[in-house]
Parts: structure tokens; C-alpha cells; sequence
């Protein structure tokens, strides 16, 4: 199998991609910034999810090389601690949208053709349970949204997408020990990342749109 990871050199990107190494996936791993550790397994590619020149290098890449699995783990937490009274400003917003969002959808786009050789590609989408309108404790205002955006592309990639052979799952990857999750979060990355790698095998044609949490429960949209 080969596999596509976005956003792959830290927290649950980087697990689930020592994870697809070690069961003999050909992983290639995105990164933004330094180049990671070497990972037996992983060949890592410099990509900016939110940068169509960036999209079409790595396309270019692996022109001719049919992609089994998509992962679009990458985005950003930048609103954790803003408030109302005089946070939140524009530019925030713009730059979460434009990685956590725009990113996702130039992912597969930029992609697609490498999906459709494979004759059986998936696409999964790493959210949050912080999309759900059911889940709304205030405060986190520009990463719940994009979030809830994504979960939306996601449903709607499925539809369009299906015709294609192509599934579609959104998960919630639990609460995690990482930069974002921070310490005290109830899973490791590897718990994490095993439960979600069983959610990817999982996912079907029959089952395309599905948005589930990491332990495989159904999520409300």
C-alpha cells in the first residue's frame, strides 16, 4: 500500500506514519519546515497544505505512482487561548482556514489523479469532535469552525467522489498527548494512531462519509 500522510513529522501524523512503516506500507510523509528524523519506511517530502505551488511539486513527484490512502492529518490550533472582547483578529482566522480547510481540499485535488490509478483509493480527514454542533462549549471559535468546515468538505467529497471508487471518512482522532492536545490528554499518540489505522481499513464505499470517532463509534454531525 501507499500512503500519503500530510503534516506527518509530529503528533499523531508522525505516529501514524511509523505505524504504516511498520507494516510494510510505502509511506510518504509531508512536512513543513525542518526536515524530520529518519523514519525506516518513510520517504518525507517537503509540502505546505496551503500552497497550490507547493501541492503541484509533490503531485509531480509521485506522477505515475498510484496512491492507495490520503491522509489529510495537517492543520493548526491557533486560537486556544484568544477571547472575545479583543481576539480572534482576521488574520487568524484566514490562516486556519487557509490550512486546516483550503489545505484538506488542494490535498486531494492536487492528488486525485494518483487516487484514481490506484482503483480502490481512500481519503481520510482528520477533524474533531469540536465540528459537531452537538458539542458547544464556547471559546475556540476559528478552530470549531474549521473544523466543522472540513467535516462539510468531507460529506460532500464522498458524493462526488463515490462514482469514482473513491472513499471518504472524517475522524475524530480522540483527545491526544500532543503539542495540541497538550499533556494531560487522555490518549497517547499510539493509542491514537492504532485505532484510527483500523478505522482506515475499515472504511468502504459502503461506509464513504462517514464521520467516526477513533475507537469506531458513529459521531453526530
Amino acid at each position: 500500500m501507499v500512503a500519503v500522510i500530510t503534516g506527518a513529522s509530529r503528533g499523531i501524523g508522525l505516529e501514524l506514519a511509523r505505524q504504516m512503516a511498520a507494516r510494510n506500507s510505502r509511506v510518504l510523509g509531508t512536512h513543513r519546515g525542518a526536515v524530520p528524523a529518519d523514519l525506516p519506511g518513510v520517504d518525507w517530502h517537503p509540502l505546505d497544505v496551503a500552497s497550490p505551488e507547493s501541492h503541484a511539486a509533490l503531485s509531480q513527484h509521485l506522477d505515475g505512482t498510484a496512491v492507495d490512502l490520503l491522509v489529510c492529518n495537517a492543520g493548526i490550533y491557533l486560537d486556544k487561548f484568544e477571547n472575545l472582547a479583543e481576539g480572534y483578529p482576521p488574520a487568524m482566522w484566514a490562516e486556519m482556514f487557509e490550512t486546516n480547510v483550503t489545505g484538506v481540499f488542494l490535498s486531494v485535488q492536487s492528488l486525485l489523479p494518483q487516487l484514481q490509478q490506484s482503483g480502490h483509493g481512500k481519503i481520510v480527514i482528520i477533524s474533531s469532535q469540536m465540528a459537531s454542533h452537538t458539542r458547544a462549549p464556547g471559546r475556540s471559535y476559528i478552530y470549531r469552525a474549521s473544523k466543522a468546515a472540513v467535516l462539510n468538505l468531507g460529506r460532500n467529497l464522498a458524493t462526488d467522489l463515490e462514482g469514482l471508487g473513491i472513499a471518504v471518512g472524517i475522524y475524530h482522532p480522540g483527545w491526544v498527548q500532543t503539542d495540541m492536545g497538550g499533556p494531560t490528554a487522555s490518549l497517547t499518540p499510539a493509542e491514537a494512531a492504532s485505532g484510527l489505522m483500523d478505522r482506515f481499513e475499515a472504511l468502504s464505499l459502503k461506509t464513504t462519509g462517514c464521520f467516526e470517532t477513533w475507537d469506531g463509534h458513529a459521531h453526530p454531525y
